[in-house]
């Protein structure tokens, strides 16, 4: 089970590095950030088909979808400049407390 928890958190991190090239791809202008977007984009679409045949999907999907929205989110804060209000920090904190909740029952 821990194999599998591993392989879908490198599936989330290849998820969000292909998410952060999307605005430095500048709409697949540029060739070295855009093959490897696809790149990360494909591995983690590949890691998941391993993942989704040993949990649910409906919680695979939960996980995948929460913690990149939460990282992509801080992320482009981060790199970015992007603002967030504290409505979207708390919103942020309660997708990460489903996110535990559904993988803990």
């Amino acid at each position: 089970m821990l194999k599998t928890y591993l392989i879908l958190t490198v599936a989330i991190f290849c998820e969000v590095a292909g998410t952060m090239l999307l605005p430095v791809s500048h709409n697949f202008t540029k060739i070295i950030p855009t093959i490897f977007l696809s790149i990360f984009y494909i591995s983690a679409l590949y890691l998941l088909t391993f993942v989704v045949n040993k949990l649910p999907i409906a919680i695979v999907y939960a996980t995948w979808s929460g913690l990149g929205i939460f990282t992509v989110a801080i992320l482009g804060y981060v790199f970015f400049n992007q603002s967030l209000s504290w409505q979207s920090i708390a919103g942020l904190f309660l997708i990460v407390i489903g996110v535990i909740l559904v993988n803990s029952f």
